[in-house]
C-alpha cells in the first residue's frame, strides 16, 4: 500500500454454522440410511429428520397401573428363585477397609 493512499480491503466469508455430532453405525444401518435417501444429494441428516419414531415408552405411573390390573407377572417358581438368590447375596468385600 502506498503511503498517504487509503486502501480498502474487503474480505467476504460465508460459513454455515451447523452443529454436528459424529456417530458410529453398523454397516447394515448405514446401508439402510443410504437407501432411504430420496436423491443422491440428500444428506443423512435430512433422511433422519424425515423419519418418524414411534412412542414406545411408558411412564412409571402407567407401568404401575398395568401391574395393578393384570395380576402377577412372575410365576411362583421365579419368585422363589429370586428370594433364594436374595438371601444368598452378601455385600462385596470392602477393598478400602484394610487392617
Amino acid at each position: 500500500m502506498t503511503p498517504g493512499v487509503l486502501g480498502t480491503f474487503a474480505c467476504t466469508m460465508h460459513i454455515t454454522c451447523m452443529a454436528t455430532k459424529t456417530i458410529s453405525l453398523k454397516i447394515e444401518a448405514w446401508e439402510r440410511l443410504r437407501r432411504a435417501r430420496r436423491s443422491p444429494d440428500e444428506s443423512f441428516s435430512e433422511v433422519v429428520m424425515r423419519a418418524e419414531w414411534p412412542e414406545v415408552g411408558i411412564t412409571a405411573g402407567e407401568l404401575l397401573a398395568v401391574y395393578g390390573t393384570s395380576g402377577p407377572h412372575l410365576s411362583d417358581d421365579a419368585l422363589d428363585r429370586i428370594d433364594e438368590a436374595d438371601t444368598a447375596d452378601f455385600p462385596a468385600e470392602d477393598k478400602w477397609d484394610r487392617p
